[in-house]
């Protein structure tokens, strides 16, 4: 893979944290706009990679567009974009389910980013690659295996913010919408008219993941690699019925994923599990 300039958004930790070290240690640069630059002070491999000015680190807040549109500048001419934009405020109902403040913080980020991509005269649309999650949709959850359907069930809350996600990117890529539309107060009023969204079809290169329920375990993709043997994580537009899948394994397929374009980029999702 040729060096990449890429622009992440929401990786501070987990998958585009991981996605992004896997970068810079194949040669990319990474610009990372995070809410505190202090979150790597003690992180010595991104200060390695800061100090040689493969890492620029930008002070802001995704869902403020003054901010994206800084980090737009810092990047550059990007040929791809992380987005793995998570809730940072976490807490248990017992009635709710899982519930995240604030609750709409993935929808309103990615709306923001968005609105303020620069139309780059000289050279390619950027590749665009967001994190989801699997059992989002009707038939996705039908999808799971039953002893994991409920631990789904208690995900209401952060997955209506993340249905607002694909639903945004669904508007701005020209797909075909068949699932319910997210509420008002996920996307905000008169959402499709917000200032700078582009226009239905306008986003050209877009791959949706959707992992299956998150570990911290080891990449199995790595160390299959190395053994040459074992089986590693699936990947696939079709419905997986997966259990689970390591944060670093699917750091590893969205980097896959950036090499093998032509196979996996504008297959609108791509489910990833073991």
């Amino acid at each position: 893979m040729a060096a990449l300039n890429i622009l992440t958004f929401g990786a501070s930790r987990n998958i585009g944290y991981f996605s992004a070290v896997r970068l810079l240690e194949k040669g990319a640069t990474v610009t990372f706009l995070l809410r505190s630059p202090a979150v790597f002070d003690e992180d010595k491999l991104i200060q390695g990679y800061v100090k040689s000015g493969k890492a620029r680190l930008v002070k802001g807040d995704a869902t403020n567009e003054v901010d994206t549109r800084r980090a737009w500048d810092a990047a550059g001419v990007v040929d791809a974009v992380i987005f793995s934009v998570g809730a940072t405020q976490v807490s248990f109902s017992i009635f709710k389910g899982i519930v995240i403040e604030p609750h709409n913080v993935v929808t309103q980020c990615i709306l923001s980013v968005l609105c303020t991509m620069p139309t780059y005269a000289d050279a390619p649309q950027p590749r665009f690659i967001a994190i989801s999650s699997i059992g989002l949709t009707r038939s996705a959850h039908a999808a799971l295996p039953l002893l994991i359907k409920p631990v789904y069930s208690m995900l209401e809350s952060p997955h209506r913010d993340k249905l607002g996600l694909e639903r945004t990117l669904a508007h701005c890529a020209g797909w075909t919408w068949t699932d319910k539309e997210p509420t008002a107060d996920i996307m905000g009023e008169e959402w499709m008219q917000r200032k700078g969204l582009p226009a239905p079809g306008a986003l050209e290169q877009v791959l949706v993941v959707r992992p299956a329920l998150l570990t911290d375990g080891e990449c199995v993709a790595d160390q299959v690699a190395a053994k040459g043997k074992g089986r590693s994580y699936r990947a696939s537009a079709e419905e997986l019925g997966a259990y689970t899948v390591s944060r670093k394994d699917v750091a590893h397929f969205v980097v896959d994923a950036l090499a093998r374009w032509d196979e996996f980029g504008n297959k609108r999702v791509v489910n990833v599990g073991m």
